[in-house]
C-alpha cells in the first residue's frame, strides 16, 4: 500500500484539527446527544492483494499487483451505545482497479498472457464501533474497528471461461474487518469527520481455475485485498 497515501491522510488530520480548535465559539453544543442520527461520507481508497504463494506445478512463480486509487460513497446511520461509544452501519459503493502482473509468463506467453486487469465495483457494508474521546472545544478525536461484507459486483465467479479464456474469477462474497482513526470537527452547520482505516480481507478471494495447475491460480495459496480508505463524512 502507498506510504504516500498514508502520510498525506495524517498530515490532512493533524491540520484540519489544529484549526478547528483554535475556534473560539462552540458549535453544535447538543450534537452528541442524539440517540440516533443519519449521514453520508466521500473519499479515496488505495487497494491492493496481500499475496501468499506456495509451491505448485509452476516453477519460479513470480506474481505482484499494482494498485490505483479509487473512489467511495456511501450513508450512515449512527447510534449511540454511550457518551463515547457509537455503533454505526455505513453502507456504500466502493470502486477501484488493480493490475496483477504473473512475471514468471513474461517472455514464455503472448503479453496479454501476463497481465490481467482487474477492475472492481464493490458493496461495501461495514458495521463498526467508534470510540470517541471527550469533546475538547469543536474536535473530537475517535478511533474505530469492525467488520464489514462486501459484494463484488465484478468478480466473474459464475463465468464459465477462467484464465485459460482471459478471464481473471474472483469470489462474489467476502467478508473484511478495518480499523481507523479519526477525528470529529464541529461546524456551524454539521459535524465533518475525516478519517483514515485501513481494510483488510479475511478469506480468500481468488477463484481457482478449472485446470489444477493452472500457470495463473495454482500458485496463490492466497489472495486478499488490503488497502486504505480516506474518508470524508457529513453528518
Amino acid at each position: 500500500m502507498s506510504k504516500r497515501f498514508l502520510i498525506f491522510g495524517f498530515f490532512l488530520l493533524s491540520s484540519i484539527a489544529f484549526f478547528a480548535q483554535s475556534e473560539r465559539v462552540e458549535y453544535l453544543p447538543s450534537f452528541d446527544k442524539k440517540r440516533l442520527h443519519y449521514g453520508f461520507y466521500l473519499g479515496l481508497n488505495k487497494n491492493d492483494f496481500k499475496l501468499n504463494l506456495r509451491e505448485s506445478s509452476v516453477p519460479n512463480a513470480d506474481i505482484s499487483v499494482e494498485p490505483t486509487s479509487g473512489f467511495n460513497v456511501g450513508l450512515i446511520a449512527d447510534l449511540r451505545l454511550h457518551k463515547n461509544l457509537n455503533l454505526r452501519l455505513e453502507p456504500g459503493l466502493v470502486s477501484n482497479s488493480k493490475r496483477i502482473l504473473f512475471n514468471h509468463l513474461k517472455g514464455s506467453s503472448t503479453p496479454k498472457d501476463s497481465i490481467r486487469e482487474i477492475g472492481s465495483t464493490y458493496l461495501h457494508l461495514p458495521l463498526v464501533f467508534k470510540f470517541s474521546t471527550d469533546r475538547y472545544k469543536n474536535v473530537r478525536p475517535y478511533v474505530l474497528g469492525g467488520i464489514s461484507y462486501d459484494y463484488n459486483f465484478s468478480s466473474n465467479e459464475a463465468n464459465q471461461d477462467d484464465n485459460s479464456a482471459g478471464q481473471f474469477r474472483m469470489q462474489t462474497h467476502n467478508f473484511m474487518y478495518e480499523v481507523g482513526i479519526g477525528i470529529d470537527i464541529y461546524l456551524y452547520y454539521f459535524k465533518f469527520s475525516p478519517s483514515i482505516r485501513g481494510v483488510f480481507a479475511m478469506n480468500n478471494e481468488i477463484k481457482y481455475d478449472d485446470d489444477p495447475n493452472s500457470k495463473w491460480t495454482a500458485p496463490v495459496n492466497y489472495m486478499g485485498t488490503r488497502g486504505i480508505f480516506l474518508t470524508f463524512a457529513f453528518e
